[in-house]
């Protein structure tokens, strides 16, 4: 029998199963092109033009980011995303790998333990800012409770202290991530190679030695990963400031997100809250590329 004899007497069940698939896909990449791709792209046109409470085309090049850049309160926002991105990364990154080390050393309860580090995790930051705000609210929080236990001269009134209100977030920030950072380091350090370890310690070196010069340089890729995520989740939080400042007092906590949300859609200024979106995406893909691009090529090497 030829082939062109079988090809054609091809089920069309062979066809459908073929084109099954793609049919499948084609929804979620529609809805991903339009609603992703598409409304990025409508900002940055948005962004070139004088659009206020709805938009508008006409076209004004840069004047709306040169308006960001003479607005205070973007530059506000900007330091404060520099102090709460650096101090939410460094301290969770120290705080997971720590709580990673202990449960690397196959302590009893293990899976108890675990758990209870990442349940903040699965809270959304909505919950989290809310649980936070009570607890440092002076009103009825921790300061409220230690002062009546006749702790008088105990003050934690940095939730309405403009200078301090930044490190509320970072502490709640802190307290959800933490465990994930855990999670991505103790998978790291399940995986290393336990002969390594077993050979350091015959030839005399310390636990703290192993972990710190053998086992923790090898984990290189899992600590990138995790300051990229971090990163990520730094720039673009909103939720956790809405639900636990809304920017106050004043605009002492605003960050970027909060700044656009606000410009855009309070203000009715959609051309400059538009430019506050972009920069906010450049300095994601200023995260997100050398990530890539240190991926790539790794595997091009491999």
């Amino acid at each position: 029998m030829s082939v062109t004899t079988v090809i054609g007497k091809a089920s069309p069940f062979d066809a459908l199963q073929r084109w099954l698939p793609k049919l499948v896909l084609a929804p979620t990449m529609l809805v991903v092109l339009v609603g992703f791709y598409g409304y990025i792209l409508w900002t940055a046109v948005l962004s070139f033009t004088n659009s206020s409470f709805m938009p508008s085309y006409k076209w004004v090049g840069l004047q709306q980011y040169m308006r960001l850049m003479d607005n205070d309160r973007w530059w506000v926002a900007s330091k404060n995303l520099m102090v709460f991105g650096g101090m939410f990364i460094g301290i969770s990154l120290v705080i997971g790998v720590l709580l990673a080390v202990l449960l690397d050393q196959r302590i009893r309860r293990e899976g108890v333990i675990r758990t209870i580090y990442l349940y903040p995790m699965a809270l959304s930051m909505i919950v989290t800012g809310t649980a936070w705000k009570w607890l440092l609210n002076p009103g009825l929080g921790l300061d409220k409770l230690l002062r009546d236990w006749g702790w008088e001269g105990f003050r934690l009134d940095w939730l309405v202290d403009p200078e301090r209100v930044v490190y509320c977030l970072v502490i709640a920030a802190v307290w959800q991530a933490s465990g994930f950072v855990m999670a991505l380091f103790l998978a790291g350090l399940r995986g290393v190679d336990q002969s390594i370890i077993r050979a350091a310690q015959v030839d005399g070196a310390s636990l703290p030695t192993i972990y710190l010069r053998i086992v923790l340089p090898s984990l290189r890729p899992v600590f990138f990963s995790a300051v990229m995520i971090l990163a990520h989740i730094a720039i673009k939080s909103f939720d956790l400031v809405a639900a636990m400042t809304a920017g106050g007092p004043g605009y002492a906590s605003d960050l970027p997100a909060m700044f656009m949300y606000n410009f855009t859609f309070s203000r009715g200024q959609m051309g400059i809250g538009s430019a506050s979106a972009m920069l906010m995406l450049g300095a994601i893909l200023a995260i997100l590329v050398p990530y890539l691009y240190s991926e790539l090529r790794g595997k091009r090497h491999d």
